[in-house]
């Protein structure tokens, strides 16, 4: 594989992964070829959170025969875009992800023909062991300053060993919570912390996390620390 893989996986549901997944592609997609691919088994698509949802271009059920040797290429070719970035998204009307086997595949082509992947990672296929974080360079996970959090970063921990691993810390914390504490707990280092960004709620509604703001100099400041 020749692209940098990014993992990026939430502490608990609506921990805004997603959405700093997608800050991240289009981070990356300014300094390399990139795609976002969408591994949540239960997510109604990446694509709605970009508002791509209307837009023609193959997403996972499309790919269902995909197996051996594919083309990275080809599959980018029939990819919706968000910007500059390539968008391999689930389906709302056609929910979850095919066989692992067809992931597999599909992600190697990717990686051969592309700069940098960034996985939207599902949190409970990483919590069984399934998912693919054994592939990614580096994973991120998105940490709300709360106790749920903790339980959800130390459920997935055990399968958090292999790449390198840390945490984007979100606030504020409702209980009194420091990143550092946060850190402490679950023995992960806080790669960034995300303070509330006002821009955020009114961008996604119009289609997608915003180009400016405190998230986007974030994973900025992530994305030059990867290539």
């Amino acid at each position: 594989m020749a692209a940098v893989v990014l993992g990026v996986v939430a502490a608990r549901g609506g921990a805004g992964a997603s959405t700093f997944a997608a800050t991240v592609a289009r981070g990356l997609a300014v300094r390399t070829s990139t795609a976002l691919v969408d591994l949540d088994r239960a997510s109604g698509g990446i694509d709605v959170l970009l508002g791509l949802e209307g837009t023609d271009g193959v997403r996972w059920p499309d790919l269902v025969g995909a197996r051996g040797d594919v083309s990275g290429s080809d599959v980018v070719a029939l990819l919706p875009r968000w910007g500059r970035c390539a968008v391999l998204s689930s389906d709302r009307f056609r929910p979850g992800v095919p066989e692992p086997a067809v992931v597999a595949d599909v992600l190697h082509g990717l990686c051969s023909a592309l700069g940098a992947v960034v996985l939207d990672l599902d949190r409970a296929a990483v919590v069984t062991g399934e998912s693919l974080v054994a592939v990614c360079d580096s994973v991120l996970v998105v940490a709300p300053r709360d106790l749920r959090s903790v339980a959800g970063v130390l459920a997935m921990r055990p399968f958090l060993d292999g790449p390198d691993v840390g945490l984007v810390v979100r606030g504020p914390a409702p209980g009194g919570l420091g990143a550092s504490e946060l850190a402490a707990a679950v023995d992960l280092p806080v790669l960034a912390t995300l303070r509330r960004d006002r821009r955020l709620a009114p961008a996604l509604e119009r289609g997608g996390p915003p180009a400016r703001g405190r998230t986007a100099r974030t994973a900025a400041r992530l994305v030059r620390g990867v290539l």
